[in-house]
């Protein structure tokens, strides 16, 4: 009789689905390969940020004033941080968006798998995407902008918790956003015009020495500044703080902000997330 009742257990056991933590990272996988299959995708996602970093870099090549740095060097953490947020906040807002009308996200939705596991797949996808679109950014600036690797395991441990932080935040902002077109064929401009907008007030493709305040200040209530800022203070010198609008990397508010805004971005998802598209309720 017990060895009965075990081997009913064994196989209740076999016949059970795989939580959402193995359901995702199985989901995660299938995503980065749907990723790379996609060769345009590919191509445009990790070429975008690097052709304008080599194009800003190379134009603007002068000395900063009292900065001790060069104006291609200011360009790479500025670069890297709109790479990080093209991967996860630009790239799921318009996939998520095609997906829901394409009605995958329905048919996923009727599905044992559990919803958590669909989202943990979008951030596995975006974290390796991520970090390979930052490791192209700092070979680029490393070997052709003097761009110094982080001297000590602080700067390499702030580095870590600004990419983790904030492909976060971006990842989850991205999730919300994805809500907000109406079709998929508006989705690349519902996501793509603030995107380019914040590049420009957050210190992206202009100094922050030349964007007026109150510009600076609508771009403050976004992550990519803070990562920009953050970003900044990993790879430059002491010497290049002057440049801030503070005066100073202000890594405590930079880890303050993004860590809000992974909040904050919990909670627009929680309220604003879609399966289904509106005409289809």
């Amino acid at each position: 009789m017990t060895a009965t009742v075990e081997e009913d257990r064994t196989a209740v056991g076999a016949d059970r689905l795989p939580g959402a933590w193995g359901l995702g990272l199985r989901r995660g996988g299938l995503e980065i390969r749907q990723f790379f299959r996609q060769r345009d995708q590919v191509v445009f996602t990790f070429a975008f940020p690097v052709v304008f970093l080599f194009l800003f870099a190379s134009i603007f090549r002068d000395d900063v004033e009292g900065a001790g740095i060069t104006a291609s060097q200011l360009y790479v953490p500025a670069m890297m941080a709109a790479g990080i947020m093209s991967t996860s906040f630009q790239a799921l807002g318009v996939s998520i968006a095609i997906e829901r009308e394409e009605k995958v996200l329905r048919r996923l939705r009727g599905t044992p798998m559990p919803p958590a596991a669909y989202f943990l797949g979008k951030i596995w996808l975006v974290l390796f995407t991520g970090l390979l679109e930052t490791a192209v950014l700092l070979l680029v600036g490393t070997t052709l902008f003097d761009v110094d690797l982080p001297s000590d395991a602080g700067r390499w441990f702030d580095l870590g918790w600004i990419f983790v932080l904030g492909i976060t935040a971006c990842a989850l902002l991205g999730i919300a956003i994805s809500s907000v077109p109406r079709s998929a064929n508006s989705a690349s401009s519902v996501v793509v015009l603030p995107f380019l907008v914040l590049q420009f007030i957050s210190g992206v493709y202009i100094a922050i020495g030349t964007i007026p305040d109150w510009m600076l200040n609508v771009g403050a209530l976004f992550p990519l500044k803070w990562m920009c800022q953050g970003l900044r203070g990993v790879f430059l010198p002491e010497s290049a703080q002057v440049l801030e609008q503070a005066g100073s990397w202000e890594l405590g508010r930079v880890a303050l902000v993004l860590a809000a805004w992974c909040v904050g971005g919990l909670a627009l998802c929680l309220l604003t997330f879609r399966w289904k598209d509106r005409r289809t309720g």
